[in-house]
């Protein structure tokens, strides 16, 4: 039976709040010897999720510990934020392992830079170590087979794994992973070169769409999520932050908040320099005994701010700035041919210029987190989708060694991005230090919307050129936004080329003329990830356009695609002069495939029907996108009836790669394309002389269920190296929205949210 995190650990989180021997620790996780093993750091530490490193924990290697009952311990050192990575990394582990899925205990790796990066993003958690998992799982069971082996006086290769038993081919007798443990474990480990792997056609569990391990605990109220850690003698705080980025804190009334009852502090933050990278906002904290009177007595503060060089921003007169800015040519980043001049002797001209504004990330859950400090040493237990960097950036804080600070992740209620910063965890670390107690950060949903991370407001131009024959001569685009390097630096105005390779830089049509350029945008408010990041807007503009360009061409808009892509090749951006790179991925790994591209447009039209027609006022809409070196398609059709937009249907082809478990990759197709759905309906932040308008799903509102459309997805068969799954259904949902809209109205929609034109 698989024991989740929760169950394991938290069943009465107070009560463990103790000094906690190995005994204590063996009996509180339910396991019976040997095995995973508490690295506690403080008298108070919670037994809680570590790999051990004892000398008889019977650790086969860094990912697999077998106790001596038969338990197979496997650690899933990514965060679970509802993608289903604590199924989907021990799936790809026991398979190799030849374990029995019944055996399989899942245990949360702590930050650790010997697990590699911890980072939970980029959609690159199976891509990353779908190879390096099945080798985990491959050595362990190498080396269980190797002492049943030596057991019997027989050669390894006499002897086979199969359901946690290892059985002798020529007697048949077996005997059980957990008899073998100890004996495995003084094994020296095989050279990964020599170790053997499964065939696919006896995969157990990969490609098998196996129920998430943290479902009974989900569906019954027992998860853990951030905002539900407690501890004994907690206090709670709650911190008003600056509202325009880089003001700070001139004065506040101390006194008055002090007057609520529960109010047992408050602490004025410690004033954050530039660039912003992960610091806390400026502000003051009031510290409680409870969330309401935190809450109640932060209202009572009336802080006088100070000014801010970006009191002045003002979000609807930046866009017009850079809409008008884009028009013109930039610096460009990669070229072929001569675009202008090829331009200068179209036949027809299109061109249009598309914008997005600033989004956020807004997840169920508001970011929280709880620490401890003492000793010199600090704990903290936070929803965070990088343990390492949280590690790292409050142990700066603190002034203290990283080895000082440990990471306790809980589940995850969502965070699209917003859980990679660490701010809110350095926030509790801070004000534990200042009071010597446990103390919860709470973050509120008005926080959450108001302080941010934002997904950059941005402008993209295209020009196209047609021949007679209505083929397309040239091609340029611009694109202008705040990038998210400016967070890391505090200067940079430009985007970098990590944010140009997804979506705009890689750009995979066969045109013989061609030019792609940038335009400077400086940054107002704090930029960061959001899920899909730049591929956001660069899908949208790339696939309104290629709509545009067909509609010019009077041809079906899958035709267009067919022809902008051409033959089937692998594209270099590098020979046009760009350096691209997605998130460390090379072409050579992951080549850029118009081949795939071209074949989920073909599924998804082929099974949605998108190519049938639609009665008065209906309509559909195509476009692809290549994001996070997966390959996906998206069909959407919607009603247009007085001024009101209903979307109808979505269909989604993704081929990304080797699977490991379908219904996670339909799930997570589903999420993102409701995300995108979201986004391009009704999202978007607006900032007045210099602060966030909106506060709450009253006003940056999500989809409602009466809103969503019926949702398929079909996932291409292939044995490639597995691709992102988490992300790449969001980029086409927008483009493929706003082509529907314009086949079933006649109207246009260059500039989102959607909601800015109809009803929704």
């Amino acid at each position: 039976m698989i024991e989740s995190f929760q169950q394991a650990a938290n069943k009465d989180i107070a009560k463990q709040t103790k000094a906690v021997s190995r005994r204590d620790f063996l009996k509180l996780t339910g396991m019976t010897t040997g095995g995973l093993i508490l690295g506690s750091m403080l008298p108070i530490s919670l037994p809680v999720w570590a790999h051990g490193n004892a000398a008889h924990d019977n650790t086969l290697n860094l990912f697999v510990a077998i106790e001596t009952n038969g338990r197979v311990n496997i650690v899933c050192h990514r965060s679970e934020m509802g993608q289903g990575i604590r199924t989907g990394i021990p799936q790809i582990v026991a398979d190799e392992l030849c374990a029995a899925w019944d055996d399989v205990h899942v245990v949360q790796g702590l930050a650790n830079e010997a697990y590699g990066s911890q980072n939970t993003d980029g959609s690159r958690s199976i891509r990353n170590f779908y190879a390096k998992m099945r080798e985990m799982g491959a050595t362990a069971r190498t080396m269980l087979e190797q002492a049943a082996a030596e057991k019997w006086g027989v050669t390894i290769s006499e002897v086979y794994a199969k359901d946690s038993f290892v059985i002798n081919k020529n007697t048949k007798q077996k005997v059980s992973f957990g008899s073998l443990a100890e004996s495995a474990a003084k094994i020296n480990a095989p050279a990964p070169e020599s170790l053997s792997y499964k065939s696919k056609k006896d995969f157990s569990y990969i490609g098998k769409s196996m129920q998430i391990v943290d479902l009974p605990d989900i569906v019954t109220g027992n998860t853990v999520f951030g905002q539900d850690i407690k501890l004994e003698g907690m206090l709670y705080a709650s911190i008003e932050r600056n509202p325009v980025l880089g003001s700070k804190v001139e004065s506040f009334d101390k006194a008055a908040a002090m007057k609520t009852g529960g109010v047992v502090d408050v602490y004025k933050m410690p004033d954050q320099p530039t660039p912003v990278v992960f610091h806390p906002s400026n502000g003051v904290a009031v510290i409680a005994t409870n969330t309401w009177a935190a809450s109640q007595g932060r209202k009572a503060l009336n802080i006088q701010w100070g000014d801010s060089p970006h009191k002045s921003h003002n979000s609807a007169e930046y866009l017009t700035e850079l809409n008008q800015r884009i028009v013109n040519k930039g610096k460009t980043i990669r070229e072929g041919g001569d675009a202008y001049a090829a331009m200068e002797k179209a036949q027809q001209k299109v061109a249009a210029t598309y914008t997005v504004p600033y989004l956020v990330h807004a997840p169920m859950e508001p970011p929280a987190a709880t620490a401890v400090f003492k000793d010199g040493a600090c704990e903290v237990w936070a929803c965070t989708q990088t343990p390492q960097s949280t590690q790292q950036n409050v142990a700066g804080a603190l002034g203290i060694p990283k080895e000082k600070v440990k990471i306790n992740v809980t589940l995850l209620g969502g965070a699209f991005g917003r859980k990679s910063k660490p701010d809110f965890s350095v926030e509790a670390a801070l004000l534990a230090k200042y009071t010597g107690k446990p103390v919860k950060v709470v973050w509120s949903r008005e926080d959450d919307i108001r302080q941010g991370y934002y997904h950059a407001i941005s402008s993209q131009h295209f020009e196209a050129g047609l021949n007679a024959d209505n083929s397309v001569d040239a091609w340029i685009q611009r694109t202008a936004f705040p990038s998210i390097s400016w967070t890391f630096s505090g200067v940079t105005d430009e985007p970098s080329d990590g944010e140009l390779s997804l979506g705009f830089g890689d750009v995979p049509f066969n045109i013989a003329n061609l030019s792609c350029e940038t335009h400077k945008a400086p940054a107002h408010i704090r930029i960061g990830w959001v899920r899909s990041v730049s591929n956001i807007q660069h899908a949208f503009a790339q696939g309104s356009f290629v709509d545009e360009v067909a509609h010019a061409a009077k041809m079906p808009t899958h035709k267009m695609w067919h022809q902008l892509l051409g033959d089937d090749r692998l594209v270099n951006p590098k020979e046009q002069g760009f350096e691209y790179g997605n998130y460390g991925e090379t072409l050579e790994r992951f080549p850029i495939d118009t081949k795939r591209l071209k074949h989920v447009l073909d599924d998804v039209v082929a099974k949605s029907g998108a190519d049938k027609p639609t009665k008065q006022g209906e309509a559909w809409g195509i476009s692809a996108h290549r994001s996070f070196v997966s390959y996906v398609a998206v069909a959407t059709k919607v009603r247009v009836k007085d001024n009101k937009v209903t979307v109808l249907e979505m269909h989604s082809s993704i081929d990304a790669g080797t699977v490991v478990n379908p219904d996670r990759v339909r799930s997570q197709q589903e999420g993102s394309m409701i995300f995108g759905l979201s986004l391009a309906m009704l999202g978007e932040i607006t900032v007045k002389d210099g602060a966030v308008e909106q506060s709450n799903y009253s006003d940056y509102q999500v989809l409602r269920m009466s809103q969503s459309p019926m949702i398929k997805t079909y996932i291409v068969e292939s044995d490639a190296i597995p691709g992102g799954v988490g992300e790449p259904g969001t980029p086409p949902v927008a483009p493929s929205l706003t082509n529907a809209i314009f086949h079933a109205s006649g109207r246009r929609i260059r500039d989102l949210p959607v909601s800015k034109h109809f009803m929704v």
